[in-house]
């Protein structure tokens, strides 16, 4: 067990805590009220009083049709097509890649009602604060912050995701919450987290797997970075700021490896401010390897659970890699794969795929970017991260790019390329602010089933605006639940045709409100277009 997972697995006591008003049955022993009674938390306890609330995040991250399949499955990189083994699933992934998904979609609903459920969480410990139940007797302040954050951090999803939402920030309030619009819920989320930033810790050790200061300052300028998206205001100035405070910090720093920040104990990353921690055991959720690893891939491993073999990459993605960038193998599965124990080939993965109707079972690249620990089970123990130092240097350079400071730029981006061509090119590092100005190497375009780009309607790269940049994001956060959010800010997301996805309206760019919360709420008005 890794050792921050105490932040999770004492969740136990709150819960005991929250559960006196509950308590019904007169013949058991209420262990709870003996517990509320003697429970008088300080500031070491907080960790164990907000558990609830980051546990409720692993869900929402990388579990079964969650926020990262949402990011990645309507973005131009990765893809599940139908397989010999299933994977069809009554058109749902096709659904996302052709972007004619529908308010009963399940990965944009599963979304929206994980981001509530961590809301309702953070919303029923800030009220068993208020009412005593949790009688702090140091610490409180920081605790109250804390909880403001971690409910801002699922509104920010749903801000990205939704759009227009409802704002609910009283636990015992039982009316039917009103819409609020994108705008409202911006300036919601922004007061929250600046209100609070100050009152957080500033320890990265003391903090990992919680929302610190500069975990808040790094999703302030994520907010900030898309604000033209949110509001039609951008805000690049205020991007900038924030991520010069934490790059003035100096208490992050890019990994040596890029490997090392996502591996099996990338718990121990300098370069991660704020991570999902999961475990093979007390923290389970992270199935990335289940969802894309064919079966034979379980010898490769020596796993004890055998994988579904589904999503994979578009051909058209993995062209845009240079040979020589060591992302492409660290992010990536490809070419023949032995059996650990006989060294026999047990299959070979190949760049095609042929359409998103039906593929074998080695066709398509696969994710390799959360390494697999021999003896895998069905749960990854690596952490996902939300939020990296890489991120703050690239949120920066893209800011600078777009106030029309194109050198200063490419030397952040220069930076953060050094690692990845250290050990084969390192004069490949080096980028200019011309070539920033550039536009995509993405060949965009329907691709036929033997991989050939047709011309036509969304096709070509030259004509993005700042596409080298693009380009940049992609190879560095390649499987990390980016690229639709990027895809949208430059333009490229109902514009662009990749694999068998046609240009789609430029409403896709927000996800409807799934009809049942509508049914529940006559309130809710209907995004456009839906």
């Amino acid at each position: 067990m890794k050792k921050r997972f105490i932040v999770y697995t004492l969740a136990t006591t709150l819960g005991a805590v929250g559960a006196i008003s509950s308590c019904t049955n007169l013949d058991e022993e209420v262990y709870s009220e003996v517990l509320a009674s003697s429970f008088k938390p300080t500031e070491k306890d907080i960790p164990a009083i907000i558990a609830p609330v980051y546990a409720s995040f692993r869900g929402l991250m990388m579990g079964w049709q969650g926020y990262f399949d949402l990011q990645e499955e309507s973005a131009d990189a990765i893809a599940t097509p139908a397989r010999p083994n299933g994977w069809y699933d009554g058109g749902t992934y096709l659904r996302m890649h052709t972007h004619t998904w529908t308010p009963l979609q399940w990965q944009p609903q599963n979304t929206w009602l994980s981001a509530f459920r961590s809301i309702t969480t953070a919303n029923r410990v800030l009220a068993q604060i208020e009412d005593g139940v949790i009688a702090m007797e140091s610490g409180q302040e920081a605790l109250v912050a804390e909880l403001r954050a971690t409910r801002a951090f699922a509104y920010y999803l749903l801000l990205d995701n939704h759009g227009n939402v409802p704002i609910v920030t009283n636990f015992k309030d039982t009316q039917l919450p009103e819409q609020k619009t994108r705008q409202e819920v911006y300036d919601f989320v922004v007061k929250e987290l600046l209100e609070v930033v100050d009152l957080l810790s500033d320890d990265p050790q003391a903090t990992y797997g919680q929302l610190n200061k500069w975990g808040v300052k790094a999703l302030l300028a994520k907010i900030y970075l898309n604000a033209g998206v949110y509001t039609g205001t951008p805000q690049w100035e205020k991007c900038i700021q924030q991520c010069d405070e934490i790059i003035n910090s100096q208490k992050y720093t890019l990994d040596p490896n890029y490997s090392d920040v996502f591996t099996y104990t990338n718990q121990n990353s300098k370069e991660i401010i704020f991570a999902i921690p999961y475990d093979q055991i007390y923290g389970t959720g992270n199935i990335v390897h289940m969802k894309t690893l064919d079966p034979a891939s379980r010898f490769v491993y020596k796993m004890q659970a055998g994988p579904w073999g589904g999503n994979a990459a578009v051909p058209q993605f993995i062209d845009t890699y240079d040979a020589q960038d060591g992302r492409l193998k660290d992010t990536w599965i490809m070419g023949p794969q032995k059996n650990a124990s006989t060294g026999e080939v047990v299959i070979d993965y190949v760049k095609l795929l042929p359409s998103m109707a039906a593929t074998e079972s080695n066709e398509g690249y696969r994710i390799g970017k959360y390494k697999i620990k021999e003896g895998a089970t069905g749960a990854l123990d690596n952490d996902f991260p939300m939020l990296r130092y890489a991120d703050v240097l690239m949120m920066k350079a893209e800011s600078l790019l777009r106030l029309g400071r194109a050198d200063e730029a490419a030397v952040l981006v220069t930076q953060v390329r050094q690692r990845a061509f250290r050990d084969t090119n390192p004069a490949k590092a080096t980028v200019t602010g011309d070539d920033l100005k550039k536009g995509s190497s993405y060949n965009y375009g329907l691709q036929d089933e033997n991989g050939n780009v047709q011309a036509g309607p969304g096709s070509g790269g030259a004509d993005i605006q700042f596409g080298r940049m693009l380009d940049e994001l992609g190879w560095e956060f390649a499987a990390e639940a980016h690229r639709r959010q990027d895809l949208i800010r430059f333009g490229v997301f109902s514009t662009k045709a990749w694999f068998n996805h046609s240009p789609s309206s430029p409403n896709k760019a927000l996800f409807p409100i799934p009809a049942e919360e509508i049914n529940k709420n006559p309130k809710l008005a209907q995004n456009p277009g839906y």
